[in-house]
């Protein structure tokens, strides 16, 4: 079992963010049931689970909707930041290799590669969020460094 309790998450407004972007994506109402803290579980992997997954491997349709879901509600802190619409765009092969763009108006703010997706997860709650700040406080710099590629 994951060490990781209720009790134990951050007070951060990017929780209530994925909590949001992880409901959107659950269409068929799969996870109606869950509480927060089961909804965001799956999104904790620690070093011992990592490395009980294999090296190689497809993602499946749960852990996609996580990806998505993560990336989504970083483009809804970089808007809540900025005041324009984020935009995120994703382009993967069946084997977990690809990229994730967020764009604000004409300009990309954010450019990640990715890989071994079946293998996505967080060490904690803190570090999801730690990692989701650094991602919108680049993008939000970018942002003022050029506002008008943003507001285009």
């Amino acid at each position: 079992m994951n060490p990781t309790t209720e009790t134990t998450w951050p007070d951060h407004p990017f929780i209530a963010e994925m909590i949001r972007q992880t409901r959107a994506f659950d269409s068929y109402g799969v996870h109606e049931q869950l509480s927060p803290f089961e909804l965001l579980q799956p999104y904790i992997v620690t070093k011992a689970q990592r490395r009980e997954m294999p090296i190689i491997g497809d993602p499946d349709e749960e852990i996609l909707a996580r990806l998505k879901a993560y990336y989504s509600a970083i483009a809804m802190r970089i808007e809540a930041g900025c005041g324009s619409m984020a935009t995120p765009l994703f382009s993967l092969s069946h084997e977990g290799f690809g990229r994730v763009i967020i764009s604000v108006g004409k300009l990309l703010v954010l450019d990640r590669s990715l890989r071994d997706v079946h293998r996505f997860g967080f060490e904690s709650m803190d570090g999801l969020c730690e990692q989701a700040d650094t991602l919108v406080n680049a993008a939000l710099s970018i942002i003022r460094q050029h506002p008008d590629a943003a507001a285009a």
